[in-house]
């Protein structure tokens, strides 16, 4: 049964100090919000769903009592609400009757916003640029329904035509416009008798060489300096590889206090059906370099500087650069090669792509039918990243299997 009230978040404030008023929709044991206009300056101005304490309150609860039963009306509506997640429901109900107004741009700056909330401002950033050029080439904002095939190939004529874009840029900003194209479809705003993109194929991206020898790992693994930001670039590094390659976003959040690791990557929690949790044990490695980080209260790591978490992160690949020279590895060196160096040693040392995949936070899409009737055990990745560790402490004892098994898939090739 789907339930649909207001309520404030009192762990939920904008930058001036404020609660919003959300509508919140429970369906499936879980629960969405939308996010309404009204803003508090106390959630005691909140009671029993109900605005109080203001001159305006009565006002404002004739407004959102009429909200309310706008969206409970939309939700009545749905047939077979059973059938959709609760995200799902929330987006039927927030954007249902705004076909005939939806444009590329709201759409697009939607996203953005959203992307942005989740901590995703990286990504929010490349839509947000990909966006300002489409409509640059459209000469202005256009309704949704008006993307076809043929402004689609228009597009790109428009992008080669810049001369200073590669292929492969073009295909990434291609990739983009379509999903704004998509998430219109899915949140149905929008329903083409042709999709846009039905005759734009669109390359996958080159595969980036990241990953280092274990020579030049072990280099970086073994380094000592009294050098503060090399300090702090090679344990990030360490700590990403000892997690399983896990992304820097993620790496920031976890609370270090706890003997596990358990968390969904931000990267593909909006992108994926269900939730897909990574769970392993804290590696003993990882534990001894997060002590020397990791703030008392909140377990997270804390490394003393000011900066926003984008600025960290240009600070922390600058200083990777900087250690790859000190070190004099002519490798390419950036944060992402510790994710791909542990997904490599791991392929390396005949671990199963399931399981790697589990470790890594991978989809499960294209991966076979029996991925469907099994699972990856949290103690199958807790082996996996001991074996690959111990790999990396100990590569000659491995030498002998791995060019066993390369001769062994050379001959079935």
């Amino acid at each position: 049964m789907s339930s649909i009230y207001l309520t404030v978040l009192s762990n939920k404030k904008n930058v001036q100090g404020e609660y919003a008023i959300r509508v919140a929709i429970n369906h499936k044991r879980e629960t969405c919000y939308i996010v309404t206009r009204f803003l508090l300056s106390s959630v005691n101005q909140f009671k029993n769903g109900q605005v109080i304490k203001r001159p305006d309150a009565a006002v404002i609860n004739t407004k959102l009592r009429n909200l309310l039963n706008t969206y409970q009306d939309r939700l009545d509506n749905i047939v077979h609400p059973e059938l959709y997640s609760c995200k799902q429901l929330k987006d039927m109900i927030q954007h249902a009757d705004k076909n005939n107004s939806a444009t590329f741009k709201s759409i697009s700056d939607e996203f953005i916003r959203q992307l942005t909330e989740e901590g995703r401002s990286s990504y929010a950033k490349m839509i947000e640029h990909n966006s300002r050029t489409f409509l640059e080439f459209c000469k202005g904002d256009l309704p949704i329904q008006g993307v076809t095939p043929e402004l689609i190939d228009g597009y790109i004529k428009f992008l080669r035509k810049k001369g200073t874009i590669s292929d492969t840029s073009i295909n990434i900003m291609l990739a983009r416009t379509k999903v704004i194209i998509n998430r219109a479809i899915k949140q149905r705003l929008v329903k083409y008798d042709v999709h846009p993109f039905i005759a734009c194929k669109i390359a996958s991206a080159p595969v980036r060489e990241a990953d280092l020898t274990v020579q030049a790992f072990n280099k970086i693994r073994n380094y000592t300096t009294d050098e503060r930001r090399l300090r702090v670039a090679r344990d990030i590094f360490l700590l990403s590889f000892y997690l399983g390659g896990i992304n820097m976003i993620d790496m920031m959040n976890l609370d270090f206090r706890k003997e596990e690791v358990e968390y969904v990557r931000t990267k593909s929690r909006n992108t994926t059906q269900g939730v897909k949790k990574i769970c392993f044990t804290l590696p003993e490695p990882a534990k001894a370099i997060a002590e020397n980080w990791m703030n008392k209260h909140t377990g997270k790591l804390d490394f003393g500087y000011k900066f926003s978490y984008e600025n960290f992160v240009h600070y922390a690949t600058r200083s990777l650069q900087k250690l790859a020279t000190e070190l004099n590895i002519q490798e390419r060196v950036i944060f992402y090669s510790a994710r791909k160096s542990f997904a490599q040693y791991a392929s390396e040392i005949g671990i199963p792509d399931s399981i790697i995949d589990y470790c890594l936070g991978h989809s499960d899409k294209s991966k076979g039918v029996i991925r469907y009737y099994t699972k990856i055990r949290q103690k199958q990745a807790d082996m996996a990243i001991s074996r690959v560790i111990d790999y990396v402490n100990n590569p000659d004892k491995y030498k002998e299997y791995i060019e066993l098994r390369s001769d062994i898939m050379m001959m079935r090739g």
